[in-house]
């Protein structure tokens, strides 16, 4: 037990360990048979997302629209910002093997860095939230999506907010949102902080930055233009999808023909609500637990989430967990978690489990939902002034970095 214990606590180890799986993912990627994505249908590579990512900046540069369909490059469309096309050059620019296992080396790293990066946590807890969410990011890491590196924003964010970064933590956080929209919610965490008048300032002048980079390489006719096809898209990928979402559970479970943005409003309604305990700011605990609330919120609440988008909601489940005093009850939901949501897709349930009950009834989502509720009751009615709220001793001496 001792020398497991000691693995964990190793940084070196862990940080090999996710460098690895990042370089595994991509070779086996790169390496793999080109594929269909329906019958007698074009062939595409493996690392199709990849492609996607790639094709983009060229799109961009090549005044294209960047949100229609290239039916002979790519599967499927361009769904982010025009900023992130144009700073996907520094792996589009490379060939593809290397490209590709940079953008999932970015993903990665970004992650474990984020963890490390957290203060008054032990190492050992350290190692233990990355080594919960590891079979999680490969799963990420395998349909090379950016979700790693959504989930490693928001975490280095709250590290940042911690050490009064507020430059670099705003930084993070429209990074994020402009990568995946759903980034802004991270937004609530400046409400835990000082200074709030400067979280405002930093933030406006990156999303000015980042708005209008495109310009380098764009007209400006051509930018609005990006900007309006890119809302026409997201708003018609709004309606055609309910994806491994609370709406979904509630349609898939009980039958509710649940209006997608009525059960938005709810969340957000539910997610504000522990906002109001002004008092409680000041624990770091309940910080944490905010944070928690976000990487899990973002996930549950989002009409396209998928199975590797859940690595960003496995990382809010184990700070959740691992960032606070143990106790039966979370130790139940986090079993949960780790089983029918980590593991849910990989080969230990049988196929035909995994199709005819796993995705049908959204299984992999109902642990985080459970979750969620979780922490939001815990923000709601916790003693956090008290000194039982306090007595789990995140700061180990022997073992802490900051």
């Amino acid at each position: 037990m001792a020398l497991l214990y000691r693995l964990i606590e190793n940084k070196k180890a862990i940080m090999l360990l996710f460098v690895a799986v990042a370089v595994f993912a991509s070779l086996q990627a790169y390496f793999a048979n080109l594929k269909t994505f329906e019958p007698d249908g074009v062939l595409y590579t493996t690392y199709n997302n990849y492609v996607i990512f790639r094709q983009s900046f060229f799109h961009l540069i090549q005044d294209k629209d960047l949100y229609i369909l290239y039916e002979k490059e790519q599967w499927d469309l361009y769904k982010y910002s025009p900023a992130f096309a144009l700073f996907f050059a520094v792996f589009a620019l490379l060939p593809n093997v290397a490209g590709l296992t940079l953008w999932n080396l970015a993903n990665s790293t970004l992650l474990v860095f984020a963890v490390y990066y957290l203060p008054r946590i032990s190492l050992r807890h350290r190692g233990l939230i990355l080594l919960f969410v590891f079979i999680e990011l490969l799963t990420s890491l395998q349909n090379e999506q950016s979700n790693g590196l959504i989930a490693g924003l928001l975490t280095l964010t709250f590290g940042l907010l911690e050490r009064d970064r507020y430059w670099l933590a705003a930084l993070c956080v429209v990074c994020a949102s402009f990568i995946k929209p759903f980034g802004i919610v991270a937004l609530a965490l400046y409400l835990l902080y000082p200074d709030k008048i400067r979280l405002t300032y930093t933030t406006i002048a990156w999303a000015v930055l980042f708005a209008f980079v495109p310009l380098l390489v764009v007209d400006w006719d051509q930018l609005v233009f990006l900007y309006k096809s890119w809302a026409n898209l997201l708003a018609n990928d709004h309606s055609a999808s309910e994806g491994l979402s609370v709406a979904s559970w509630l349609k898939t479970w009980f039958g509710w023909p649940v209006n997608k943005t009525l059960v938005t409003v709810v969340g957000v309604v539910l997610f504000c609500l522990p906002l109001f305990r002004i008092k409680a700011y000041q624990k770091y605990t309940f910080r944490l637990l905010l944070l928690a609330s976000v990487l899990v919120w973002v996930v549950i609440f989002n009409h396209k989430a998928e199975s590797p988008t859940f690595i960003i909601a496995a990382s809010g489940v184990a700070l959740w967990y691992f960032g606070q005093a143990p106790k039966i009850e979370n130790l139940v939901l986090m079993l949960l978690a780790f089983v029918f949501t980590v593991l849910a897709a990989t080969d230990l349930f049988p196929r035909f489990i995994r199709n005819e009950y796993f995705q049908p009834y959204v299984v992999k989502a109902v642990p985080c939902i459970l979750v969620w509720g979780k922490i939001t009751f815990d923000l709601l009615v916790k003693d956090f002034s008290s000194t039982k709220a306090q007595d789990f001793d995140l700061t180990k001496p022997n073992n802490l970095t900051t």
